[in-house]
């Protein structure tokens, strides 16, 4: 229950203090095993822009950008400017959102296990095409499967994550997702860096990697149990309160089963999820399914992600130095999540997504102004202006992974009640999806047509992003998943709403 009044079977009570029960190795495996998923995430945004700037794979797909770029030093910011190009890189988001809409009920009925198997024999289909394709069409089908793959994980896994986690652990856990996707992307910024060498097929070698952790995630969906809460809310109390008392390793599981119990009884009289996020009672959770991952993309992350090695050669760079800048910033954004696991159970999401986001805004001025100031149309940036642009950039990608990065997917994953759960998760990954999509088709555009001042664009929403958490997200640290209606009736703005 989000507020408004009580519905027979919700949480009705506050227990957290009688949980019981420690962290237990199999849930750690369990946990780790199904983060894997966001490895695939993660390669693909890695592995996109970096074969988007291979010569042979240009030559063979997307010749006019090829020529494009021979004559780069016409224009800098306006050389990778092509909406075929920017249609490969996005058609995977549209597939994805679409994708996850449709696996909500999938995840609701048959369990986060099979939402996420479904995601990973997806993504092995979608890898084989990739690497094989001899034409456009065979490409953008492979990159359409991919897709498919991405929104049934991303909808599954964070939601598996965060009912499978102990309430004390559960953002750092929930994390290991992100740090899954910074690792998939540090992997394929090096796996481009080696392939690029191999002439003229070294870009279907990076494509097809993509099969590696797809295999990964589809073996693990069917090793790993469901969850808990997933197998009471299908009717399957007895092998729910079995699966418990083995991940929190105690008999004494009495008051977290009832919060899951009251919370399934409601959610199997609730028939259509999508109907009911909308009603008043669970405004807030509506809010924030929509405007965290709106805010995660707006903040400029994947534009310099997946099109990193375009962004530094544009700077000038060469292709060699535009490949290891852009594998830095990867590394630099795996090794930034580890704070975040290190902190957000002590500190708690709101400290952390504040202090990132100003460090966030402070560095997109700073490279705004030294493009502004160094870099024309058709000039290079002199070498330690250089470096200055790649060191501000990875002081902005560690900013965001330590906050949006992981926060993004963490608190829209713990904050739905059971009955919408799988609704909101869809959402969540939907829009993010969506606004991805977005960035990516409009990015190289925007970069042309704004110049420097893309960085003072998405300066402007890290503004209004931190100034939003400040005022409207409450602390969701240490509050057990099934508890979480009790914290917005509290909130000096939404309890106005959720009690009226």
């Amino acid at each position: 229950m989000a507020g408004g009044s009580f519905t027979t079977g919700a949480v009705t009570k506050e227990r957290a203090e009688q949980y019981k029960g420690r962290v237990t190795p199999y849930v750690i495996i369990a946990c780790i095993v199904a983060a894997t998923g966001g490895s695939l995430f993660g390669y693909d945004i890695g592995i996109s822009g970096g074969v988007t700037s291979m010569d042979d794979f240009l030559k063979e797909f997307f010749p006019a950008v090829y020529r494009q770029k021979l004559h780069a030093h016409e224009n800098n910011y306006c050389k990778y400017d092509n909406q075929g190009l920017a249609t490969f890189t996005s058609s995977l988001y549209i597939a994805g959102l679409i994708a996850s809409l449709m696996a909500s009920p999938v995840t609701r009925k048959y369990g986060r296990r099979a939402s996420i198997i479904g995601g990973g024999i997806s993504f092995l289909i979608g890898s084989a095409l990739n690497a094989s394709a001899v034409n456009l069409t065979m490409l953008i089908l492979g990159r359409v499967m991919l897709g498919v793959g991405i929104g049934f994980g991303n909808q599954a896994i964070p939601l598996y994550l965060s009912e499978m986690a102990p309430t004390h652990l559960r953002g750092g856990l929930n994390m290991l997702f992100q740090v899954a996707t910074t690792l998939g992307i540090f992997t394929a910024n090096m796996v481009n860096y080696g392939t690029q060498k191999i002439k003229p097929w070294g870009w279907r070698l990076s494509l097809g990697l993509a099969a590696v952790p797809a295999l990964l995630m589809t073996v693990g969906g069917i090793l790993l149990p469901d969850t808990p809460n997933s197998l009471i809310e299908r009717g399957m109390m007895e092998k729910g309160r079995k699966l418990l008392e083995k991940i929190r390793g105690t008999n004494e599981v009495d008051a977290e089963f009832q919060d899951m119990v009251d919370a399934s009884e409601l959610a199997n009289s609730i028939k259509h999820p999508f109907r009911n996020i909308l009603e008043r009672r669970y405004r807030p959770e509506l809010v924030m399914a929509i405007f965290m991952p709106t805010f995660q993309i707006l903040t400029g992350i994947n534009s310099i992600l997946f099109y990193a090695p375009v962004l530094f050669q544009s700077m000038g760079f060469g292709g060699d130095a535009s490949l290891i800048s852009s594998a830095l910033t990867g590394g630099v954004l795996a090794a930034s999540t580890f704070i975040s696991i290190a902190t957000v159970d002590k500190l708690g999401r709101r400290v952390l997504l504040v202090s990132g986001g100003v460090q966030m805004i402070t560095c997109q001025v700073v490279v705004a102004i030294i493009l502004g100031v160094k870099f024309g149309a058709d000039q290079e940036l002199s070498k330690g202006f250089s470096i200055l642009v790649v060191v501000v950039i990875c002081l902005f990608v560690v900013a965001f992974g330590w906050s949006w990065g992981p926060l993004g997917w963490t608190v829209p994953s713990e904050i739905f009640p059971l009955e919408i759960r799988s609704a909101g998760q869809g959402i969540t990954v939907a829009v993010n999806l969506l606004f991805t999509f977005i960035i990516a088709q409009a990015f190289l555009a925007l970069l042309c047509s704004f110049k420097f001042g893309i960085f003072l664009f998405f300066a402007g929403w890290i503004t209004i992003m931190t100034i939003f958490v400040y005022l409207f997200l409450p602390e969701t640290k240490g509050i057990p998943i099934e508890e979480m209606s009790f914290m917005w009736r509290k909130h000096w703005f939404w309890k106005r709403i959720c009690l009226n």
